[in-house]
């Protein structure tokens, strides 16, 4: 069987076969988790460019919050990249939780995404 980074790697890719064949042209949200902080970008895969990006290493939310690394950083996180989202003029968007289960940060940060008002 292989490393622990090889299965990561087969969900990702499993998953973003499936985000491709679903999402008729929307762009995608895609998330990435490290151990210190959450990362969120809104990504057109057609054009290659990222359209909205927020992290909780911005400048305005590391002040506030405590640590980059728990569900109210992730929700901060959710909110800010969906008003950036909107901002850019993107509504609805393909949710790409890469390899991690739909789960704690990922959901507290999905959950303030739809709050902030992008739909998926």
């Amino acid at each position: 069987m292989g490393d622990s980074k090889d299965l990561q790697q087969r969900r990702r890719d499993r998953l973003r076969y499936q985000l491709r064949r679903k999402s008729v042209g929307r762009p995608r949200l895609s998330i990435f988790r490290s151990g210190k902080h959450i990362y969120a970008q809104v990504i057109d895969d057609a054009a290659g460019r990222t359209l909205a990006a927020a992290s909780s290493l911005d400048r305005a939310l590391r002040e506030a919050l405590k640590t980059g690394a728990d569900k109210a950083a992730a929700a901060a996180v959710g909110k800010l990249v969906a008003e950036r989202a909107i901002a850019a003029g993107v509504a609805e968007v393909v949710f790409d939780r890469g390899s991690y289960l739909y789960h704690g940060r990922v959901k507290a940060l999905a959950d303030a995404a739809r709050e902030g008002g992008l739909a998926f």
